[in-house]
């Protein structure tokens, strides 16, 4: 489906979004004697200023959003016979960073309303092989930390925020490092602060700090001389100029964030009176919901359908996709470490299942269009919905 001549395409803003601070960043960094972490300032500064954005003593800034959580999984000595619960609906890098240190990533249904893990559905499956259950905080909207809190305390297992989605978003007020729980943050290309790829880890006390520290980096301690390699690790360090270009980032990050709320909020007002089409719930305890996507679903929609819808709206200039598969529905998940089948995981995960089949989602940069913008895509939504 083309768009309609008659209307005009619509216009969003440009994304990613670059000004004089990132033009003077990235010359700070250039003038530096050193262009790695290890010889220039800027990595140091970006992990503070992150850090403390987000109410956590620590921060290690990454080679990108995937290597963040391998790294945290390293920390928590997860590798070949644990398992690690994760989320069936999530795009392939939490499940594929468990299977990279050599652990079992086990797949849990997710809520209907939020598409953010079910507890329930967690608890269900923890055995004395799980080690950790990942929480995807999906598009922005926080997963349950109360239940996940309780979940915790009674098994004894840990928690790992995959925050890819999530940049400064709170919970009941308190920011994703103030729960004493690691958090995964990416900034690729999409993301809401970005310099093309890099990624964060959020560290709750000194001594995990020193851990991330060391494996991130080879091994290797700060100011090390001599190639003491003290621990098995990765090279997972980002760039000077990458951080330089995430400081200028971050200070528009909160603006922005308000900007989208505002913006949320009136399109899914809209898109809850278009037939057939139900936008992502939200659960309030999430006082601060950062927004990355824009999502919906279109209960029943046929494989082709959805192609086509999202054909439509791009036609219209409007940047929408088709959602993730669950993880288990694709041919790399089976290449690592797993159980069971996909018949047994699908059986025991019906959201997602329905979710990874008629879930369609919008680029965030829709939500920093003015407020006549958003109502013409919800109208143009309400009509590629009915006639595609």
């Amino acid at each position: 489906m083309s768009s309609d001549p008659a209307q005009p395409v619509l216009t969003f803003p440009a994304w990613p979004q670059a000004g004089a601070e990132e033009r003077e960043g990235l010359l700070r960094a250039l003038n530096q004697e050193g262009w790695w972490r290890n010889g220039g300032s800027e990595v140091d500064s970006f992990e503070s200023e992150f850090a403390e954005v987000h109410g956590a003593p620590y921060a290690i800034a990454t080679t990108n959003g995937t290597h963040a959580l391998e790294l945290a999984l390293s920390v928590l000595g997860v590798g070949p016979g644990d398992e690690v619960i994760v989320p069936a609906f999530t795009f392939i890098s939490s499940s594929l960073a468990v299977q990279r240190v050599g652990a079992v990533p086990v797949p849990a249904d997710v809520r209907p309303d939020t598409y953010c893990l079910d507890i329930e559905a967690t608890a269900r499956l923890i055995t004395p092989r799980t080690k950790v259950v990942m929480p995807v905080h999906m598009a922005g909207q926080v997963a349950d930390l109360d239940a996940l809190a309780q979940l915790a305390e009674a098994t004894g297992v840990t928690v790992l925020q995959d925050a890819a989605h999530a940049h400064a978003a709170r919970w009941h007020g308190r920011r994703l490092g103030e729960f004493g729980w690691m958090a995964a943050f990416s900034f690729q290309n999409g993301k809401l602060m970005t310099a093309g790829e890099g990624g964060a880890l959020l560290l709750p006390d000194e001594e995990s700090h020193r851990q991330a520290y060391l494996r991130h980096g080879c091994g290797r301690p700060p100011g090390d001389r001599v190639y003491a390699h003290l621990t098995q690790g990765s090279n997972y360090r980002m760039n000077e100029f990458s951080a330089a270009v995430l400081r200028a980032q971050l200070t528009r990050l909160e603006a922005q964030i308000a900007v989208r709320e505002q913006r949320s909020r009136q399109l899914t007002a809209a898109l809850s009176r278009i037939p057939g089409l139900v936008p992502q719930g939200r659960d309030d305890r999430c006082d601060v919901k950062s927004h990355y996507m824009a999502m919906m679903r279109l209960p029943g929609v046929t494989p082709g359908r959805r192609t086509a819808v999202v054909d439509a709206l791009n036609a219209h200039g409007i940047p929408a996709f088709v959602g993730f598969p669950p993880v288990y529905r694709t041919a790399g998940y089976w290449q690592g470490p797993h159980s069971g089948d996909v018949e047994e995981i699908a059986k025991r995960c019906p959201v997602a299942e329905e979710i990874g089949g008629d879930c369609v989602w919008l680029h965030h940069r829709v939500l920093l269009a003015d407020a006549a913008t958003v109502d013409r895509l919800a109208e143009v939504l309400a009509e590629v919905v009915a006639r595609t």
